[in-house]
């Protein structure tokens, strides 16, 4: 018997019960209601329903007939038909978002994740283990921002990439989001100067112990007196950079990597993207708001803890920075390039002087003495521009 029809025999049980109770003058009507559950109002109305029809004049209507809520069959096999020949692999909820948005679908997700269970189209999810507290989130935006990358194959096809994501941890938004081949300083500087130029500085950064991000004694021990280029920068900037000494400790954005390589990698998929020019372009104007919109959640308090920086030039900050000295030739040996220092008013030339090499992210370089600029070079250590200061 299906539960309805046996809370249904229960209660007609019961209404008999008290019905002969009331007939016998043991019970008075609002006695005999108050027992059901029901207003007195009610208790009449049955017992006069009971008078005329007997039994099935208690039975509700409604028994035995389809809801007017139900989803039709057609609808129901749609429903399917798309998940196994277009959205193979999203998340209920994901699929339920689509199913909204694309194909006009009025329907709730309960309904739709109980249907593909039962229809075998995606299994019902694993029991969750222990309970963990996590870590309250800042009450600003700009108190502190996490920074990783995640390596995984987020073009159908090709190779895997890093994805170097720069979210807050107040709201969850992410700020910046690209691929990139590889990790490391430049994509960590390229990911800074975007977040820093729209929004400011943050309070502090938070990231692994990656070797771009600290250098590390042999205990695993953070080695604060030697910076990395990123440590300088930061410090330079006045933003603490905090690091973490486990992959729980970044629970943050770990969830958020486990959203992006479940969701991200399907979207780009959708829109048929295939290299990494067009993905950041697709991450940068389409996907991103999105996901803030669907993910991002308020702060706990009023403001920003950005600090407005009218004026940085971020692009001299935000960059490597390794000082040499001036060879007899008036040029700066760097890796595999010969700097040559043109002209200059300030002095006749630099040799043996000790200058610092300024190595950007697009891989162009300059030579700075003190706080002037001597002169720019493209990639291949050619002359593009020389600042020079009277």
């Amino acid at each position: 018997m299906r539960r309805r029809e046996a809370e249904e025999a229960v209660r007609m049980a019961r209404f008999l019960t008290l019905l002969h109770r009331w007939e016998s003058a043991e019970l008075n009507q609002a006695e005999a209601a108050e027992l059901l559950g029901v207003s007195e109002r009610t208790f009449r109305r049955w017992t006069r329903r009971y008078e005329e029809d007997g039994e099935i004049g208690l039975l509700d209507g409604r028994l035995g007939k389809a809801s007017g809520k139900r989803v039709p069959a057609d609808r129901a096999e749609e429903v399917e038909r798309l998940y196994r020949e277009r959205y193979q692999g999203f998340t209920v909820k994901h699929f339920h978002e689509h199913l909204i948005k694309d194909h006009g679908f009025g329907w709730g997700y309960t309904w739709l994740k109980l249907h593909l269970q039962w229809a075998g189209v995606v299994p019902k999810a694993p029991r969750k283990g222990a309970h963990r507290r996590k870590r309250e989130r800042r009450p600003l935006r700009g108190m502190m921002l996490h920074q990783d990358g995640s390596r995984h194959e987020w073009l159908e096809g090709q190779p895997a990439l890093d994805l170097i994501v720069t979210l807050d941890d107040a709201t969850g938004a992410i700020y910046s989001a690209f691929l990139i081949e590889e990790e490391g300083t430049a994509s960590t500087f390229r990911a800074l100067k975007e977040v820093f130029s729209e929004h400011g500085l943050p309070m502090s950064l938070y990231t692994d112990r990656g070797a771009h991000y600290f250098r590390t004694t042999k205990a695993g021990e953070i080695d604060r007196s030697h910076p990395t280029q990123v440590g300088r920068a930061l410090a330079q900037l006045g933003v603490e950079h905090i690091g973490a000494f486990s992959p729980q400790a970044r629970g943050r954005s770990e969830r958020a990597f486990g959203t992006l390589q479940d969701r991200l990698v399907k979207e780009l998929r959708l829109a048929g993207v295939t290299d990494i020019e067009a993905a950041n372009a697709f991450i940068r104007e389409v996907y991103l708001p999105a996901h803030n919109a669907r993910f991002a959640v308020d702060p706990a308090g009023e403001g920003s803890a950005f600090t407005p920086i009218p004026g940085v030039d971020l692009d001299e900050i935000l960059c490597v920075q390794e000082e040499r000295q001036v060879m007899n030739d008036n040029c700066v040996s760097y890796r595999t390039l010969k700097l040559q220092i043109p002209e200059s008013p300030m002095r006749p030339h630099f040799v043996k002087a000790r200058v610092k090499v300024h190595v950007y992210p697009d891989g162009s370089h300059a030579l700075f003495h003190g706080p002037r600029c001597i002169g720019r070079y493209d990639q291949n250590g050619a002359i593009r521009d020389a600042k020079n200061a009277a």
